[in-house]
């Protein structure tokens, strides 16, 4: 993964964001979401003060994950659910993984105990890059939404953090 570099996401990043995240939509693999994503609605993402991270390649920005409140109930406080992102000329190329690994790190230095999320169970490569940064597949979730009028199943991922590892 020569020439990456994982920093903090800015406000300056939201287009880039917005439009790795279009891809994201429009390849039907990785989202529920059917309409594009403009950067104005991404800026308001950055504003949430939560781990957020982007991938530069040679100075363009080439992917992004974050973590989003889990739930408003206190007892989960430490729980993150995290989206991971890469943009379709940077895939393949360890990017995800190495934002998979970086934010993980962000978030137990925040507090975290566990990032989760739910990868669409016909999503190779995401379910692949999550085990390779150390998630694990605890449950599928059947027919959890529809997309474009089709039932899809998630597979669960987690990775506990910090504390939650002893």
């Amino acid at each position: 993964m020569s020439g990456v570099t994982i920093r903090t996401a800015v406000a300056d990043d939201a287009a880039a964001v917005a439009d790795i995240y279009n891809e994201g939509i429009e390849d039907r693999l990785a989202t529920f979401e059917t309409r594009s994503r403009s950067p104005e609605e991404v800026a308001g993402w950055l504003d949430a003060r939560l781990p957020f991270l982007v991938a530069e390649r040679h100075g363009e920005v080439v992917g992004w994950a974050r973590v989003s409140p889990y739930s408003d109930r206190c007892v989960y406080e430490g729980v993150g659910e995290h989206g991971v992102y890469v943009a379709r000329s940077a895939r393949g190329a360890g990017v995800g993984r190495a934002l998979l690994e970086a934010l993980c790190e962000e978030a137990a230095g925040r507090g975290y105990y566990k990032l989760t999320s739910r990868v669409f169970t016909d999503n190779g490569p995401s379910r692949a890059v999550h085990l390779a940064a150390g998630f694990e597949e605890v449950g599928v979730q059947r027919r959890h939404g529809r997309l474009d009028g089709r039932w899809k199943d998630c597979v669960l991922v987690e990775r506990l953090l910090g504390e939650a590892l002893t």
